[in-house]
């Protein structure tokens, strides 16, 4: 492997400089045709980091430095996974939302047999989530078209990685199953961007994942970013969850071209909810 960019050349990710530090990446055997270095850095280009929440003084308004941009809050921690789509020719056919009602429930208020619900898979969950909401990313079509469902984790920069996860609304008891939402070797599939100027793929079936829980409707699937590829050892820049598999038989096990998540879990703190904004 080639040798990675000087440290402030990494923070900036420039898209030239970063493919030549590490080639063009592909992730396990029967990657997506979009598990690339090179994709990846479009999406980075095109959407744009989540801003920072503003630190705020005693009084509750907004801290500047000195040329005028808010200060980030160094308290804040990752909370926030925000959906969106990379399709730049407009072909309409991905979506990346947050919807009410479909998640994996966890105490979960409901009126038969009982008054709460919590689905086997999901013991433990994000404790604002109060509708019960799931991630939805979808690609309708061919896997080869140029787009993809996007989310990204916001306040992950300057992390050290120990655990990456999700659950994911599917039977079988593992991401290999074909049943239910797709789990492919390159989506959904996390692209991590570290502050060496490396691109690091965890996809859902490829690496294989830990199976910390699992139901008749759901899976809880954990990494360690040591089976990344490559190996991430570095702190991280940016964290996305990337869904480019369609319904061809490129986008197998199942080619069924969607899936549902929840709880989305850095280092054992869950997200599940977001703005459900769709368009």
């Amino acid at each position: 492997m080639k040798q990675p960019l000087p440290a402030a050349a990494a923070a900036a990710l420039p898209t030239l400089a970063l493919a030549w530090a590490i080639g063009a990446q592909t992730l396990g055997t029967t990657p997506s045709p979009m598990a690339t270095v090179e994709a990846t850095l479009a999406i980075l280009n095109a959407i744009p980091a989540p801003a920072d929440d503003p630190m705020l003084d005693a009084n509750g308004n907004v801290v500047y430095d000195p040329i005028g941009n808010p200060v980030s809050d160094p308290k804040e921690s990752f909370h926030s996974v925000k959906p969106s789509e990379f399709d730049p020719s407009g072909t309409h056919l991905v979506q990346a939302a947050w919807l009410h009602g479909i998640g994996c429930p966890t105490d979960a208020t409901t009126t038969a047999p009982t008054s709460s619900f919590t689905d086997p898979a999901c013991p433990t969950g994000d404790p604002r989530d109060q509708r019960n909401q799931g991630l939805l990313l979808v690609k309708t079509g061919p896997t080869e078209n140029n787009a993809a469902a996007v989310a990204e984790l916001k306040k992950v920069r300057g992390i050290t990685l120990t655990e990456l996860g999700y659950d994911i609304r599917k039977s079988g008891g593992s991401g290999a199953s074909p049943l239910g939402s797709h789990c492919g070797a390159g989506a959904p599939r996390f692209d991590v961007i570290t502050t060496d100027g490396l691109v690091h793929f965890i996809g859902c079936n490829s690496p294989p994942a830990v199976v910390a829980g699992a139901s008749s409707g759901w899976v809880r699937l954990r990494w360690d970013p040591a089976t990344a590829f490559p190996p991430v050892s570095e702190t991280v820049q940016r964290i996305l969850i990337v869904f480019d598999e369609g319904q061809d038989p490129s986008g197998g096990p199942d080619s069924f071209g969607a899936a549902i998540l929840d709880n989305i879990d850095v280092n054992g703190v869950l997200v599940g909810r977001g703005a459900t904004d769709a368009d």
